[in-house]
């Protein structure tokens, strides 16, 4: 059986990160039993999660673990799409994960309140003494990420701005269809699912969560996948 890493539970999702999100998505898309292993970080090949281990075989991040799936299963997860349909599929997962995803980091993390209700939590089994300065060293490196990124470099509202674009060009995308390509979810629904996901997350306030709320289709969206791909949680949770 396939042993998925991840996080676990956090802010009433089934994982916390929306990349962990995805690989639960691309497993059942393809019809795919999985475990998961909850304490498997400090292993993490690419210091990140999620990663996989598959017959002996350990394949590290989310995009490297779909790729593993179609090829080793002879799954092709955008069956029925068109070379162009391909083509916007893999345009919008890459403005989901290479560009919203850090707004979604710099929410959670930069604001103080949001990162006293949201990411202080993963610190909770560091021994209470160092605990405080674990939490600073970790802020201090995702802010300096963001940095490299090009989007911490902004200001709040050219952050907000950039954002909203991101989940407006979704809205307009998705328009009155189920999911994304069409009326069944295939491999980016996985990526836009578990960002949506992670950004309507009702505990942490900002303009781009209520900017997200605003399109109603969205909303809907996220309800039907989470409904589908994990009927006993729920956005509320």
């Amino acid at each position: 059986m396939i042993t998925l890493y991840t996080f676990g539970p956090y802010f009433g999702l089934p994982d916390g990160s929306p990349f962990v999100l995805k690989a639960m998505v691309l497993l059942k898309l393809a019809g795919l039993d999985y475990q998961e292993d909850r304490n498997g970080y400090g292993r993490a090949p690419k210091g990140k999660l999620p990663y996989i281990v598959d017959d002996g075989a350990t394949v590290a991040d989310s995009t490297f673990i779909r790729l593993h799936i179609e090829r080793k299963y002879g799954i092709d997860l955008d069956a029925g799409l068109s070379a162009e349909q391909r083509a916007a599929a893999w345009a919008v997962e890459r403005m989901v994960e290479d560009h919203l995803y850090w707004a979604l980091l710099h929410i959670r993390w930069n604001h103080d309140e949001n990162f006293a209700k949201g990411p202080a939590q993963f610190f909770a089994a560091v021994p209470a003494p160092i605990r405080p300065f674990v939490r600073r060293a970790v802020r201090r490196s995702v802010a300096k990420n963001l940095k490299g990124h090009g989007l911490g470099r902004h200001k709040e509202d050219e952050i907000t701005a950039l954002a909203i674009r991101d989940i407006d060009a979704l809205a307009a995308m998705l328009g009155d269809r189920p999911c994304l390509m069409g009326d069944k979810p295939r491999g980016t629904d996985a990526a836009v699912f578990g960002m949506l996901a992670g950004i309507l997350v009702p505990i942490f306030d900002s303009p781009i969560r209520e900017a997200a709320e605003r399109h109603a289709n969205l909303v809907a969206y996220r309800d039907r996948l989470m409904a589908r791909f994990f009927p006993d949680a729920g956005p509320d949770a």
